[in-house]
C-alpha cells in the first residue's frame, strides 16, 4: 500500500494503517521531522489513548487504552547499540500481543520481529507525505 497526503489526512491515513495492518508490531522508518510521532499520536488517538510526546530519553511510554489495551511506544533515535534494548526488556514488551509502535527501528533491527509491519514516510517536494506499508 502507498499513499500520499498532507496533515489534514491524518485522521484516514491513521484509520488505514491500523486497517491494513499485519501486526501490531509497527516499524516506522522515516527522517528526522517527517512526521513519525504525530502519525502514531493520531493512530494512538484512534485505538483510545493519548500521548503527548515522543519517549526520546525514557526509550519506552507505555499507555492503556480506552478499550484496556496497552499500547507502546519506542524511541530508538538515541540508542547507543542493541544491548540498550534488551536492557529495558525489549523481548517482553513484544511477545504480549500489545501494540508497539516503533521509531529508528533501524537502530535494533537485529531484535525486531520478523513478521512486523514495516512503514516508511517519505517527503516530497510540494511537502505532503508519501507513506508505504510493506
Amino acid at each position: 500500500m502507498e499513499i500520499s497526503y498532507g496533515l489534514n489526512d491524518l485522521a484516514e491515513i491513521a484509520e488505514a494503517i491500523i486497517t491494513n495492518t499485519k501486526s501490531k508490531t509497527i516499524l516506522f522508518y522515516a527522517a528526522m521531522g517527517t512526521g513519525k510521532t504525530t502519525l502514531i499520536k493520531e493512530i494512538s488517538r484512534q485505538l483510545g489513548c493519548n500521548i503527548s510526546s515522543s519517549p526520546t530519553f525514557a526509550l519506552v511510554n507505555e499507555y492503556e487504552t480506552t478499550n484496556d489495551e496497552i499500547l507502546y511506544h519506542f524511541d530508538f533515535y538515541r540508542i547507543e547499540n542493541e544491548i540498550e534494548a534488551y536492557d529495558i526488556g525489549i523481548e517482553e514488551y513484544l511477545d504480549n500481543n500489545s501494540w508497539a509502535f516503533i521509531e529508528w527501528p533501524e537502530h535494533v533491527e537485529n531484535i525486531l520481529p520478523k513478521d512486523a509491519q514495516v512503514v516508511t514516510i517519505t517527503t516530497n517536494e510540494d511537502n505532503s507525505r508519501t507513506l508505504t506499508m510493506n
